[in-house]
């Protein structure tokens, strides 16, 4: 196949797939196959992004003869390469069976092809990168992040009221959590205390990363079509499910060796009691907050509002209040069945665990999820591992300090609420120009500087500016709610307000340094943020907050504020 190069004549391309697959730009070989479709040279322009508008887009690589400025428009064809073209300068065509063939086309005859991959299973509108494998001198794929037009006004306008939403449910788990630290299941069995952070981070661990799944997917266009859309959904659901019930029962031995540790003496009756509770409310509220997942998801993109400002906040305000209310409950009733119906706790724990297995097969079954059975452990393991290890801080802190029970899901919330929305909109925009392990040229490369992060005209920096607005007014309006509700055991005093409000914006301005970091070099080692990010960021955030929180109380006493209020 020949091209002439001047204008009248077309190009001669391959497709090897009957659909659409994005691809990007500059002077290489591309890719082979079996229809054949014509690009005429008045088809060529300079385009250097990916630009998704709902579908796919194609730039491909010539291995020689075309210059950076002449690259084809979107097609809608499949991988493709130029089997003939002609230079820039009129040179001689080269043709599929003309003497000049490049090595290179000599591969693809013999049927190298190169292939590409799809985030979450999909090959319909993921927009995605057709990454070169072939010498350095061919040339490399270059995209660039996009800025966005969301200007700071509608950043905050959007994250504002689900922000106050989320906080107010915050507020009214640190209510429930202050109330039921005096119920006889947490005097008793103290160990559930280092429960709270573990459960209540499953939120940020499996709501919040499904919300950030859904909201990119949403994005990008692939929750479009209803079949697949549904697919996606039971998928996620499956997955959830299973992960919760694995991280609850592991948080409940965790919180077995923290109570065994102190005094070396183990209860059985306490060790079952945990373990079922764990579990049984892990799996409740991981399938009602996934449930508000996604009409949350599925409603924002149909009222045209970015789901990314608006499902992690939503996630997170039910998510406290929703697994402390579970956990109270579910674990008062199996105190008051010990000695009387002792066979309740270990059914329970047979139940949950035979269920993880079939809720691990329809996820493996499942071509969104498939990829995330074996890939999305570690972030929600270690991450139950780092709120265990607040929970302990909590635990100790608590018997000293009971003001610090209504507090700790606020700060903690907020903070993991915000640092998720910020890493959702940033795995968002990565997706939307090419797909793990590729790397724009304007992607933040190591440790961002903290001017850049927070001073820069990027639309990350203006978003991080933004978030870190709303944490003094938040905690304020959050505070002093606790106190009209005459809630809590800390009187709301000058020096209380500056020490709790420091530890809070110390807590959100960490955090969202590190998902600045963290984002891209989760996705520049070719994993997907969106399973992996937030779970860490939500984790550290509960570590940082009880941490800081603790640390607050402890100056306060020390600078003499010990009325009656603050220890009792």
């Amino acid at each position: 196949m020949t091209s002439s190069g001047n204008g009248d004549h077309p190009y001669n391309l391959r497709s090897r797939k009957p659909r659409m697959v994005p691809y990007s730009q500059s002077g290489s070989s591309s890719l082979v196959s079996m229809d054949t479709k014509d690009v005429f040279p008045s088809d060529i322009h300079t385009n250097f992004t990916v630009k998704p508008d709902g579908r796919e887009k194609i730039l491909y690589k010539t291995n020689s003869g075309i210059n950076g400025n002449t690259l084809p428009a979107s097609l809608e064809i499949g991988s493709v390469r130029v089997d003939g073209f002609v230079d820039k300068g009129g040179g001689d065509s080269v043709s599929a069976n003309g003497s000049e063939k490049s090595e290179k086309e000599e591969s693809f005859r013999d049927g190298d092809t190169e292939e590409t991959s799809f985030i979450n299973g999909n090959a319909d509108t993921q927009p995605l990168i057709v990454e070169d494998s072939f010498d350095d001198d061919i040339g490399k794929v270059i995209v660039k992040l996009e800025d966005s037009s969301e200007t700071s006004l509608q950043i905050i306008l959007q994250v504002s009221f689900p922000y106050l939403i989320a906080g107010f449910g915050m507020v009214a788990a640190g209510m429930v959590l202050d109330a039921v630290q005096h119920w006889p299941v947490f005097v008793e069995v103290s160990e559930i205390f280092v429960l709270v952070p573990a459960l209540l981070g499953l939120k940020g661990n499996l709501e919040m990363t499904l919300a950030s799944r859904l909201s990119t997917q949403a994005n990008l266009g692939n929750m479009s079509k209803s079949s697949e859309k549904w697919k996606m959904i039971a998928g996620n659901m499956s997955l959830i499910q299973a992960q919760a019930l694995v991280v609850g029962f592991l948080a409940s031995l965790f919180a077995m060796v923290m109570g065994w540790i102190p005094d070396g003496k183990f209860n059985m009756q306490h060790a079952l009691l945990l373990c079922a509770s764990s579990m049984c409310t892990a799996a409740l509220a991981s399938f009602v907050l996934g449930c508000v997942m996604v009409g949350v998801v599925l409603l924002s993109k149909k009222v045209n509002i970015n789901p990314d400002n608006v499902a992690t906040p939503i996630a997170a305000s039910l998510g406290d209040i929703t697994t402390l209310s579970l956990l109270a409950g579910i674990g008062s009733l199996l105190f008051k069945a010990i000695g009387t119906q002792q066979w309740l706790s270990p059914l329970l724990i047979v139940i949950f665990i035979l269920l993880i297995p079939l809720w691990i097969y329809f996820s493996l079954h499942n071509k969104y999820t498939h990829d995330v059975v074996y890939n999305g452990w570690s972030p929600v393991l270690s991450a139950m591992v780092i709120s265990s290890i607040g929970g302990v801080i909590l635990g100790f802190t608590v018997s000293k300090y009971p003001g610090i029970a209504v507090f700790q899901p606020v700060i903690n919330g907020v903070g993991g609420n915000l640092v998720a929305v910020q890493a959702s909109r940033i795995s968002t925009s990565l997706h939307k120009v090419c797909r793990p392990g590729n790397m724009p040229v304007n992607m933040v490369q190591g440790c961002p500087n903290c001017m850049e992060a927070f001073i820069g005209t990027s639309v990350t920096a203006r978003a991080a500016r933004m978030l870190l607005a709303l944490v003094i007014p938040g905690h304020l309006i959050f505070m002093y709610t606790i106190s009209f509700m005459t809630a809590g055991h800390t009187s709301i005093t000058l020096k209380f307000s500056l020490l709790y409000l420091s530890a809070a914006v110390l807590q959100v301005a960490i955090l969202l340094y590190i998902a600045n970091w963290m984002v891209h070099y989760i996705w520049r080692v070719g994993d997907d943020p969106d399973n992996v990010a937030i779970p860490y960021l939500t984790a550290l955030g509960d570590l940082l907050g009880t941490g800081f929180l603790a640390l607050a109380f402890q100056i306060l006493f020390m600078l003499g504020d010990r009325d009656s209020d603050l220890g009792d």
